[in-house]
């Protein structure tokens, strides 16, 4: 197969054409089929609508409202309490343990000890999980990193899903007649509950499990970091807006959109061609050739985010209705993030929505402030050496009493 890269995009609305187009297909996972072949993200046409209409009965408002208000805080508070009783955390190793425990929620991945060592395990299985999923990006070699994780997904299947599993076929056979309202709400229930239609295997359902819980947790865990390191910094310039971020959600999810734009998760986005396609410039791209979408340069466009586009500000207007502040860095069209407003909440506010509905990120970064977090001076944050992509590897922080 041709699987040359063609183009790379950089302007705005020529990415919203790619994203939108029926022919265009997810690519960027390609080297990750380890973990993501068969998993939502990768799926199209057909397949990927008749799942992806299942799943988002995970993401109706009345759905992310219960997680909010009824089931985040708890979580967060008993995630942070023991670092801030000890006065400092390691944010990248705290970050995806919360989002963890968060994500599992959503997936369906059960924590019926909630010890150390069952948060260790689930921690580890993720974190191996992540590594499947950016493989094309590892500094180490993918081989060897596949065969730990294929351990990792046996093993996660024997002490987490199977027993998940076990537990959700039992309350759905007991409320074949009383309905589902008591069912628990996340991805593992839905698959279950209509395994007559979707005839997924074992394998793909531990697939699409992990992914929920890696793509739930590694990402918001990722943009929990920057935001921290991205306000921390802006605090030093602007200290009279240390009051917003205790008294304004507002502000702090502002600050979401502006280091998720600036950082998308992923700074380029590839698809692959399934026919031969000429887009509106009149470029034509080969069937079976892909494209890249250079996220990075669109979303810090000067022409659409201003003349400082480079810098975070969390005060930034933007001007254009259809530009959204995050850029495009939860994708557009048919394969935009399922969990976008789970994770950064919604985009406009109105009285009806003025007191919920922040986003988990925005939730757990300001729940750190709360607490009076800084960072640590005595020990500089660090880089992640071990992929390509630019996440930190250690950052420090304090709670001062």
């Amino acid at each position: 197969m041709n699987s040359q890269n063609v183009l790379t995009i950089t302007n705005y609305e020529e990415a919203k054409e790619i994203y939108r187009h029926k022919d265009f297909k997810q690519a960027l996972y390609d080297a990750g089929e380890v973990v993501m072949e068969g998993v939502l993200v990768n799926l199209h046409g057909d397949e990927h609508r008749a799942r992806r209409r299942l799943e988002n009965r995970l993401f109706r408002r009345e759905t992310l409202v219960h997680y909010e208000r009824d089931l985040f805080p708890r979580v967060i508070s008993e995630t942070l309490e023991p670092f801030v009783q000890a006065g400092r955390a390691e944010l990248v190793t705290l970050s995806h343990q919360l989002m963890m425990n968060l994500a599992a929620l959503n997936a369906g991945v059960d924590r019926p000890l909630k010890t150390k060592e069952e948060t260790a395990n689930l921690y580890n299985f993720m974190m191996k999980f992540i590594e499947g999923a950016t493989l094309a990006h590892t500094t180490r070699n993918p081989t060897e990193v596949t065969v730990e994780i294929e351990q990792a997904k046996s093993e996660f299947d024997v002490q987490f899903l199977a027993p998940s599993i076990a537990r959700r076929q039992k309350l759905i056979a007991e409320s074949k007649d009383g309905g589902d309202e008591n069912l628990p709400k996340d991805i593992l229930t839905e698959l279950l509950k209509n395994e007559d239609s979707l005839h997924l295997p074992h394998e793909i359902i531990l697939k699409e499990i992990a992914f929920f819980l890696l793509a739930g947790a590694h990402t918001s865990a990722t943009a929990f970091v920057r935001t921290l390191d991205n306000l921390f910094n802006w605090l030093k310039k602007h200290p009279e807006d240390a009051a917003l971020i205790t008294n304004d959600k507002s502000f702090v999810q502002r600050a979401m959109f502006e280091t998720i734009r600036l950082n998308p998760s992923s700074p380029t986005a590839m698809r692959r061609a399934l026919s031969d396609i000429t887009l509106k410039s009149g470029t034509v791209v080969p069937k079976n050739s892909t494209v890249t979408i250079d996220l990075m340069s669109i979303n810090r466009s000067a022409e659409i985010f201003g003349a400082d586009a480079n810098e975070f500000d969390p005060h930034r207007y933007i001007s254009s209705p259809n530009v959204a502040a995050w850029g495009l860095s939860f994708g557009h069209g048919m394969h935009a993030c399922i969990g976008q407003e789970l994770a950064a909440g919604l985009s406009e506010r109105s009285q009806e929505t003025s007191d919920y509905e922040f986003g988990l990120a925005t939730v757990a970064v300001q729940a750190m402030f709360d607490r009076n977090v800084v960072a640590d001076p005595s020990q500089p944050a660090k880089i992640d050496t071990t992929t390509k992509r630019p996440y930190w590897g250690q950052y420090h922080v304090l709670f001062e009493k």
